[in-house]
């Protein structure tokens, strides 16, 4: 073997170096020697945590608002885009939650944020800090945005210690936990309590249209009539209630009329008969009729009033 061939030999190979196209780091000022990264988000977990480090050292030395700084920030965004996939995962379909991607859009703010806050000199791994902010903000969404009824942050998390302190106290003693039992448990006076207990009601509201559940089955039948909506189980008021008193009031007064009066006001308003109708059911004219209808109508309204 040659020297020349020895030589190729021991010599390691290496590795093939991605160029940088036109609008990479290769294209910003100030970025020399920066690995370029042609497809952040799709970086194994390893090489990401990697080039996490490499790129947060150079965003240190840069000045904020330039392009360089843009880009290296932008990156460092994408490569760990993974970690607020990850925070996001329990809050996925959450009832009464946003839609999937609405929570990945509020993670990324936090994430901004782990971004904007890191400091490497403390020699922490990125995702420790990262996943506090992400998970905060996503948190955060939720109990600013899922409440049907806005209700004091205390109330809030109040309303989660006592859906965990039920939960315990009912598992313990094998039925509900009373108000007073709660507030032992929590260390609550029984009206703190009470107010979180009213305040959890504005968590969700259901709309008066819609059906209402059947509490004989949990399906409804096949045949048969239709679910009742909640709007059609309240009562409202009767109008036919403001004329009870009335009619109470004018009781003893009817029963003080003389029979021909009784007779004209039942035919009149009891049967509806109109005015030429009652003058030949009684053998009256029509002007006669009148006068004893207004005569007797007024007498009333008097004693009436009166009373």
């Amino acid at each position: 073997m040659t020297p020349t061939a020895t030589a190729e030999a021991t010599t390691p190979a290496t590795p093939p170096t991605t160029p940088a196209p036109t609008g990479g780091a290769g294209s910003v000022p100030g970025l020399g020697g920066l690995p370029y990264v042609p497809s952040p988000r799709e970086l194994p977990t390893g090489d990401a945590r990697q080039l996490t480090r490499v790129f947060f050292e150079r965003l240190r030395s840069l000045e904020e608002g330039t392009r360089a700084h843009q880009y290296v920030r932008n990156t460092l965004i994408e490569m760990n885009i993974s970690l607020v996939h990850f925070a996001a995962r329990p809050f996925r379909d959450r009832p009464g939650g946003p839609e999937n991607e609405d929570v990945v859009q509020v993670g990324i703010i936090g994430l901004i944020k782990a971004i904007d806050r890191y400091d490497p000199d403390r020699n922490t791994q990125f995702a420790t800090l990262a996943m506090p902010y992400i998970t905060g903000e996503i948190k955060r969404h939720f109990r600013d945005t899922t409440w049907s009824v806005r209700v004091p942050r205390r109330l809030q998390e109040l309303r989660v210690e006592l859906a965990k302190a039920t939960e315990a106290l009912t598992s313990a003693s094998e039925h509900a936990p009373t108000p007073a039992e709660l507030a032992a448990h929590l260390a609550l006076t029984e009206d703190e309590v009470r107010q979180g207990l009213v305040a959890a009601n504005g968590y969700s509201t259901q709309s008066l249209d819609a059906p209402q559940q059947t509490t004989g089955s949990a399906q409804a039948p096949a045949a048969g009539p239709a679910a009742r909506s909640l709007a059609e189980t309240l009562g409202d008021t009767d109008p036919a209630l403001e004329a009870v008193e009335d009619r109470h009031a004018l009781a003893p007064l009817l029963a003080d009329l003389d029979e021909r009066s009784t007779r004209l006001l039942q035919l009149r308003f009891g049967e509806e008969l109109t005015q030429a109708e009652i003058g030949a059911e009684l053998g009256l004219s029509q002007m006669q009729v009148s006068r004893l209808l207004s005569r007797t109508l007024g007498t009333l309204r008097a004693e009436l009033l009166h009373d």
